[in-house]
């Protein structure tokens, strides 16, 4: 799986439910929510005042693994 600013944060969770320490990291605690299980990441960032791109390499760098 690659994920992308673009990537649903549901789909990414569903895929590999590890990855949501890095949403709990920059602040993303609300996972479980109707609204954030359909957001893509960049939109969540942009909520969140957080670097899209990094939470994509980083996601992307773990899942690499």
């Amino acid at each position: 799986m690659q994920v992308t600013k673009n990537s649903i944060i549901g789909d990414v969770l569903d895929m590999a439910p590890e990855t949501a320490q890095f949403f709990f990291e920059i602040g993303m605690h609300c996972l479980g929510c109707p609204s954030a299980r359909g957001e893509s990441i960049e939109m969540a960032c942009a909520v969140h005042g957080t670097d899209a791109d990094e939470l994509v390499a980083k996601i992307n760098a773990f899942l690499a693994k």
